[in-house]
Parts: structure tokens; C-alpha cells; sequence
């Protein structure tokens, strides 16, 4: 099960960690099937699955490539910010075009992932809507010209 630790973060045992990858490998994998592989009835997993959701251990969604839904062009975008990142993250985040959003470490204070349509899309993006935001001193655009591995597997690694 999933209980929190000592700070309050969920500590995942190795029954539920792999309930997760059984998932990881087929999201839709019928409940019997994943008791089966890890030794529980079909209502403990989905007993477990649900806690795990519930916590926010894990999500359950459909991923796409964005290309095959009309999103050619994909860019990592490093950000400096003068002062609290804080509210440049938090406007960022509910950007649609943003995927995700890291405060860093090193030459950037943040990194995002953006998905667009086109390029027009994309500069549209940078320049008019990120760039614009208070606190944003710099921007720097990694255009991604091709994808070559994306796994969502690192959560039981």
C-alpha cells in the first residue's frame, strides 16, 4: 500500500509498486489480470489502484503523439526570472500549450515543455505570451526536431 512516510510523502510497497508497472505496461490491463501476475484477488488491486489514485501517486490517462493530433512542433524553453519564481511558474501552468513546468537548478530557473501547432503557434507562444510575463528576463527554445525515446516506465525503476 501507499502510506505516508515521515514528511507526509506516500511510501509505495512493492506489491503496489508492481500494480503501477503491470499499469505502466497496459493501462487498460483488466484488474484479474494484474492480481494474477502480483498475487492478489481482483478487488484488492482495485482497491489498491484506487488508493494509489486517490493519494495522487498515479493517473491513469491516454497518451498521445502529438503529432498524429495535429501538434507539429514541440520546444523545451529555458526561463531566468528576475526575483520569486513563484508567479512565473504559476502563470506558466495554466498555459494549455505548457506541459510541464521545473523550477532548475543551473543556467535556467525554469524549464517548460510546450506543444503547438506550427511554428506560428510556437512563436505566437514565446513571444507574445511567455516573454511578456512579469519576471521574465530570458528565454532560451530547444525546438525539438525529432523524438527519439519517451517512456513513462521511471516510477518503478
Amino acid at each position: 500500500m501507499a502510506t505516508p512516510d515521515k514528511n507526509g510523502t506516500p511510501s509505495i510497497d512493492s506489491v503496489s509498486l508492481a500494480i503501477i508497472e503491470q499499469l505502466q505496461e497496459d493501462g487498460r490491463r483488466p484488474y484479474a489480470a494484474i492480481g494474477k501476475a502480483v498475487g492478489l484477488s481482483e478487488a484488492a488491486v482495485r482497491q489498491r489502484v484506487q488508493k494509489l489514485l486517490d493519494q495522487g501517486v498515479m493517473q491513469i490517462v491516454a497518451v498521445t503523439d502529438p503529432l498524429t493530433v495535429g501538434f507539429r512542433r514541440q520546444a523545451m524553453v529555458g526561463i531566468n526570472v528576475d526575483g520569486d519564481l513563484d508567479p512565473v511558474a504559476d502563470a506558466l501552468t495554466v498555459m494549455d500549450e505548457v506541459e510541464y513546468v521545473v523550477v532548475t537548478a543551473g543556467s535556467f530557473d525554469l524549464l517548460i515543455e510546450i506543444v503547438c501547432e506550427d511554428d506560428d503557434h510556437l512563436l505566437d507562444t514565446i513571444n507574445k505570451r511567455i516573454r511578456t510575463l512579469p519576471g521574465v528576463r530570458s528565454t532560451e527554445s530547444f525546438v525539438y526536431l525529432k523524438l527519439r525515446k519517451q517512456t513513462y516506465t521511471w516510477g518503478t525503476r
